[in-house]
């Protein structure tokens, strides 16, 4: 797909993107979506990039910065890792992030994580985070952590955009709208902390039962869908240094 095509798209459905600046006066939790090696490392799996990417990398080191600041200024954070079951498929994609594979872990830039007491872990056998939180009970972890830590806003970054950032997102604000992640108020998508894979038009098309995914377009429509639901896009997020 062309640049220009691509461009034509986004004049046709603008996401307006503002600037987030994070000082601490408004409760806000850092939610990390599938930052794993299955598809965020080079040659890790079935779904992780054939190739560096620089989306994917841009989306992995903004991750890291910010789950930084959050861990420093004890912020809670909450992280989903992909981790499917071997006997339990999960079409249209290949197997990917198997329990107790490497695929299923964070990437090493984030493996830290494991020992901050600030950050709840929540291993995930489905693509929306929100369902993937429901414990055998019916209780749900996602909304426990909103609620004991009484977040206003979460700030969501992770892969992919258009798939199981959406699909959380989405969920999530309509929870909110019905009451159930009270003070839960907003739920920001990062833009540059989130991304998404690429399968060109003329790849798909030689490749037996392929759909095309050309990543730019993608990222953008995955963005432009989560705005229409409630969320908002942020392109910058800055942070008060004079905050500890």
């Amino acid at each position: 797909m062309s640049v220009q095509t691509i461009d034509l798209l986004k004049e046709e459905l603008p996401v307006h993107q503002e600037s987030l600046h994070l000082t601490g006066d408004t409760k806000t939790g850092l939610v990390l979506v599938d930052v794993v090696n299955g598809f965020c490392t080079v040659g890790a799996g079935n779904l992780a990039p054939r190739q560096p990417d620089k989306q994917i990398s841009e989306m992995v080191d903004e991750s890291v910065r910010l789950a930084r600041v959050f861990c420093d200024r004890k912020w809670p954070v909450f992280a989903f890792l992909d981790s499917h079951h071997p006997d339990i498929p999960e079409p249209p994609y290949p197997p990917h992030c198997i329990v107790g594979t490497e695929e299923s872990e964070l990437v090493p830039a984030l493996k830290w994580l494991e020992n901050e007491g600030n950050v709840t872990l929540r291993r995930k056998d489905c693509i929306d985070g929100f369902l993937g939180s429901v414990e055998e009970d019916g209780s749900n972890v996602f909304i426990n952590w909103v609620q004991s830590n009484q977040i206003k806003a979460i700030l969501v970054v992770g892969i992919c955009t258009d798939v199981c950032v959406l699909d959380f997102a989405c969920t999530t604000l309509s929870a909110r709208n019905r009451r159930l992640l009270v003070p839960l108020e907003d739920v920001i998508l990062y833009s540059r902390g989130c991304a998404t894979f690429d399968v060109p038009v003329d790849v798909a098309k030689t490749a037996k039962d392929v759909i095309a995914h050309p990543q730019e377009l993608m990222h953008h429509i995955g963005l432009y869908i989560a705005k229409g639901r409630g969320a908002k896009v942020v392109s910058e997020v800055s942070l008060d240094t004079k905050n500890p």
